[in-house]
């Protein structure tokens, strides 16, 4: 049965959906929508390049997933880098209070825009609030770099220092509407502004804690993008933010719990592709093919069921082979010839050297071989065969009948002229 068309229409269905799947993916617009600063993303407002960069330069990088609960406490895992993109979901009091332990500490962490309420924890904030109205920065560099206008700057945070105020946030651990009690006790013995607009206002500042601890504000979020890395020199000024001092090295973690990639929180990738296919053109159409392969399938699969009954095939007997052989030769008209020939193959078969037979050219050489096997022949039933063969190679007629004939009586022979097999008895 051939299998052509079978393999073609798979071939086809295959390149289909390829077609498909390329084209889904051509007009898809997912990623340049998706505006959260995850090193998941490699849309224009991700922030892949900046995992892919650090990867390539040999630092060691690690994707977060879980919360910051445990962030000071575990040794095992302590990064010395934590990164904080522009977060789309707000630290909780308790993880703030891993962040501030963790740089008490000796960590460092690296928060842009609003940080997921870092930023404000340690009395900053970013302006316009609002209003995302643009302005030029200075170069950092004597030589000058191509940096981007800056989107937002930073501000300090304006906060009521009174006694009876520190004294209800120490308490209840955070006001109503302010960073928890704990961002108060931390307080930076320098601040460097790295990179600062022309009104003087900072873009990007680090602050310095002792004990070795650091945190590195960026105002405007879109400077740590997969655009803006790739069409600026933002790198020249960005890459020592993510280079850990030798005081204290280790690994560059970036937080994908507070952009929405959780492991708890996010959906699994069985649930992201189920989600794909229900609703994508691509996905739409990926699924209508499958339904038109397991119909085709379905209506031809001919081979499905029990197995089909086959006729079968054994091997012929000698004795088959002989009658054969002696019809062939019957047919032939050649019936001395196919009664000599069955006399010198039971003579071949039964010399021990196997060409004793060629000696035995004429007839007479075949009857006067065949009377000396009656004396060979002990019963009665095989001297009986061994004169029907006789007299079958004597006679000169040219009945049919009798290759046939000779045929058997060579068997007969053979049976009682053939070596037995003895069995030890040891």
């Amino acid at each position: 049965m051939s299998y052509r068309l079978e393999i073609g229409l798979a071939l086809l269905f295959t390149l289909a959906l390829g077609v498909v799947v390329w084209a889904g993916s051509r007009h898809s617009r997912t990623a340049e929508l998706d505006f959260r600063s995850s090193t998941f993303l490699t849309g224009p407002r991700g922030s892949k390049a900046l995992y892919d960069v650090l990867s390539q330069l040999g630092r060691r990088t690690e994707r977060r997933r879980t919360k910051l609960d445990n962030l000071a406490t575990t040794r095992a895992h302590r990064p010395a880098i934590l990164a904080v993109l522009n977060p789309v979901i707000p630290l909780t009091d308790a993880e703030l209070e891993q962040v501030v332990r963790f740089v008490r500490g000796g960590g460092a962490v690296v928060a842009s825009g609003w940080g997921g309420d870092i930023t404000e924890c340690l009395g900053w904030r970013i302006q316009p609030e609002f209003r995302p109205d643009s302005i030029a920065v200075r170069s950092p560099h004597p030589g000058g770099v191509r940096l981007p206008r800056a989107a937002r700057v930073l501000a300090p945070v304006q906060r009521d220092t009174s006694d009876r105020s520190e004294l209800q946030s120490l308490v209840k651990g955070g006001d109503a509407a302010g960073p928890p009690g704990i961002c108060r006790t931390l307080a930076p013995f320098a601040t460097d502004t790295l990179v600062a607009a022309v009104n003087n206002r900072p873009v990007i500042l680090r602050l310095r804690y002792r004990g070795g601890g650091s945190v590195t504000l960026a105002a405007d979020p879109g400077w740590l993008t997969n655009r803006v890395w790739r069409d600026t020199d933002v790198p020249l000024v960005a890459l020592a933010l993510f280079t850990p001092p030798p005081e204290h090295p280790g690994r560059v973690v970036w937080d994908e719990y507070h952009q929405g990639f959780g492991e708890d929180t996010g959906p699994s990738l069985t649930g992201q592709t189920w989600s794909w296919l229900r609703h994508s053109p691509a996905g739409w159409a990926i699924l209508q093919l499958l339904a038109v392969g397991l119909v085709w399938l379905a209506t031809t699969a001919v081979r499905f069921g029990p197995a089909l009954s086959v006729i079968e095939r054994r091997r012929r007997s000698p004795l088959e082979h002989l009658e054969a052989l002696g019809a062939g030769l019957e047919n032939a008209a050649a019936a001395d010839t196919a009664v000599q020939r069955l006399a010198l193959g039971l003579r071949r078969r039964l010399s021990r050297t196997g060409g004793g037979g060629a000696a035995f050219k004429t007839n007479g050489d075949v009857l006067a071989w065949v009377e000396s096997l009656e004396l060979a022949v002990r019963g009665p039933q095989g001297r009986a065969a061994v004169r029907r063969l006789h007299n079958l190679l004597s006679a000169r007629d040219r009945n049919p009948q009798r290759v046939l004939d000779t045929a058997q009586a060579v068997e007969d022979v053979w049976e009682e002229l053939r070596p037995r097999r003895t069995h030890n008895a040891s």
